[in-house]
C-alpha cells in the first residue's frame, strides 16, 4: 500500500480509501494574481506523485483543485487577516480588470503545469463561480450555532465551537495571540479573538462582491476550500494535500468548518510538502529572487529538469534548489531520453524486476523520490541488464516519474563530434582490421577509449559512440 506522512497524526500512515477502488483527493490550489513560481509547483508534484503511485494500485483517482481567484487577502496568515485582496491590489496594479487578471494567470498556471507532467484534476472549480456554494455552508453553519451575523453583515465562525482546533498544526485556540488591525485595536465585531471571517461586508468602493443573505461582501478564503471540497468530492476525503505554510491557519479553519457543517470527520489524511528555498533563500518579490517556470526556458533548460530536481529530495523535507542542480538535472534527463531512444532499437527484453520492485517500495513509502532516482542510476549503468530490458524498465517506470523519456524515440539525432584526433585512429584501425593486424586494431581501440570514444565491430565495420 501506498504510505504518507499525515501531519494531523504525525506518523507515516497507509493509504486506504475509503471506497473500495477510489481515492478522493483535494488539492489547494493558486491564488490567480502572478505567475506561479519554481516553489509553487513543488506542492502540485506531490500530489502528481500520489496520483500516479495510487494509479499504479489500480486505484481510480478523483481530484478536485480549486482556483482561487477572490477572498485571499494581503494578511490571510494571521489569526485576524486584514488587508486588501490579492487579486484586487494587483489588478489596480496593472490597470486591468480583477477578472481578466485571473483568467490570464489561471490560463499560465495550467500551461505551467502542463509543461510539467502534472495531471490536471478531474474538478478545478473558481471560488468566484461557486460562490452560491459558500453561502448555503455559512447559512448552515449559522444555523447549526457554529457561526454568528456581526451588526454590520459579516459572518464569523465560532472557534470555540470546535474543541480539536489545532490538531493538524499544534496551535490550540487558548495559545493564539489575538490579532490587531488597526492601532493595537482588537476587531470588536468578534465574540473571540480567534474567530476569524466566513463572510465580509464589503465597503462601496470594492470590486468582486456578490449579494448573501446578511449583507452584500464577499466570502473568507477559508470557506472556498470547505464549500468546493464538500461539493465535488463529499466525504470522506481520502488524502487533502497543500503546502506546509497552508497547515496554519488555513486548513485549521478548514477542518473546523466542514467537520461542523456535516458533523464527522471529513478528511482522512492530511498530507504537506515543504518549504522550497532558491540559492539559499526564501523566493520573494522583495528580494528579486522569484524564478518562474519561463526562465528556466530563458536559459535553454527543460521545463522537466524541474520536476527532477524537485524529486532529487523527499516532498517534506525542507529543499535549497539552485541553477546548478537544474542545470545537472537537465543533463540527466536528455541523457536519459537519448539512451532510451539507443536501447529502443534493442530487442525487447522483459523488464529488470528487482529495479521495478526496489523503486516501488520507494515510492510507497511516502514518495521517497531520492532512492527510487538513485535505483534507475543503478540500472543504466547495470552491464547484466540487456539494453532492451532496461528501455522496458525506463519507460513502464516513467509513467511514476512523469518525465517523458520516451519523447526522443524516432526522432532524428544528430551525430556526436568526434575528438579532433579520433577521425585519424579510426581510419588507421579499419586499415589494420583489413590488413588482419589484430594487436594494432586491439592497440588503437584502447587508444580511442582513452579519448572517451568507445568502438565496436559488427559484420558491416566498426561502429563507435
Amino acid at each position: 500500500m501506498l504510505r504518507l506522512y499525515d501531519s494531523r497524526t504525525r506518523r507515516v500512515e497507509e493509504i486506504v480509501p475509503a471506497r473500495r477502488g477510489e481515492l478522493r483527493m483535494y488539492v489547494c490550489g493558486p491564488t490567480v494574481y502572478r505567475y506561479a513560481h519554481v516553489g509553487n509547483f513543488r506542492s502540485y508534484l506531490f500530489a502528481d506523485l500520489i496520483r500516479r503511485a495510487a494509479e499504479r494500485h489500480r486505484l481510480r483517482v478523483t481530484a478536485c483543485q480549486n482556483i482561487t481567484d477572490v477572498g485571499h487577502l494581503e494578511d490571510d496568515t494571521d489569526i485576524d487577516p486584514h488587508g486588501e485582496d490579492k487579486i484586487l491590489a494587483q489588478a489596480r496594479t496593472e490597470g486591468v480588470d480583477a477578472f481578466e487578471l485571473a483568467r490570464r494567470y489561471e490560463d499560465a498556471f495550467w500551461c505551467d503545469t502542463q509543461a510539467l507532467n502534472i495531471r490536471p484534476p478531474e474538478h478545478s472549480p473558481r471560488a468566484s463561480e461557486s460562490i452560491d456554494l459558500m453561502i448555503d455552508l455559512i447559512g448552515r453553519l449559522i444555523e447549526s450555532g457554529h457561526a454568528y451575523v456581526a451588526p454590520d453583515g459579516s459572518v464569523f465562525f465560532d472557534s470555540r465551537s470546535f474543541p480539536s482546533y489545532g490538531a493538524i498544526s499544534g496551535n490550540r485556540l487558548d495559545d493564539l495571540r489575538p490579532g490587531h488591525r488597526h492601532e493595537d485595536s482588537i476587531d470588536e465585531k468578534k465574540r473571540f479573538h480567534a474567530d476569524w471571517a466566513l463572510w465580509k461586508a464589503a465597503g462601496t468602493k470594492r470590486q468582486m462582491t456578490w449579494e448573501s443573505p446578511w449583507a452584500v461582501g464577499y466570502p473568507g478564503w477559508h470557506i472556498e476550500c470547505s464549500a468546493m471540497s464538500l461539493h465535488f468530492l463529499g466525504t470522506p476525503i481520502d488524502v487533502h494535500t497543500g503546502g506546509i505554510d497552508l497547515r496554519f491557519p488555513h486548513h485549521e479553519d478548514e477542518r473546523a468548518q466542514s467537520e461542523t457543517a456535516v458533523g464527522r470527520e471529513v478528511v482522512r489524511h492530511w498530507v504537506h510538502g515543504e518549504h522550497l528555498l532558491f540559492e539559499g533563500r526564501k523566493m520573494a518579490k522583495s528580494a528579486g529572487n522569484v524564478v518562474l517556470l519561463s526562465d528556466l526556458a530563458s536559459r535553454g533548460l527543460d521545463p522537466l529538469a524541474l520536476r527532477l530536481a524537485l524529486m532529487e529530495h523527499r516532498y517534506r523535507q525542507q529543499m535549497n534548489l539552485t541553477w546548478n542542480d537544474l542545470h545537472a538535472a537537465d543533463k540527466t534527463v536528455r541523457r536519459w531520453r537519448a539512451r532510451v531512444a539507443d536501447w529502443a532499437e534493442s530487442p525487447s527484453r522483459p523488464m529488470s524486476s528487482d529495479h521495478v520492485q526496489r523503486i516501488h517500495e520507494a515510492v510507497d513509502d511516502d514518495l521517497d523520490t531520492p532512492t527510487a532516482l538513485r535505483v534507475l542510476r543503478e540500472l543504466e549503468k547495470e552491464p547484466a541488464v540487456p539494453a532492451g530490458a532496461k528501455f522496458e524498465t525506463f519507460v513502464y517506470l516513467d509513467g511514476i516519474l512523469g518525465l517523458d523519456l520516451a519523447s526522443d524515440i524516432g526522432q532524428p539525432r544528430e551525430a556526436p563530434a568526434l575528438p579532433e584526433d579520433a577521425v585519424g585512429l579510426i581510419e588507421e584501425r579499419a586499415a589494420a582490421r583489413s590488413r588482419r593486424d589484430w594487436p594494432a586494431s586491439d592497440r588503437l581501440r584502447d587508444e580511442l577509449a582513452a579519448m572517451g570514444v568507445k568502438v565496436i565491430d559488427t559484420p558491416e565495420g566498426q561502429r563507435w559512440s
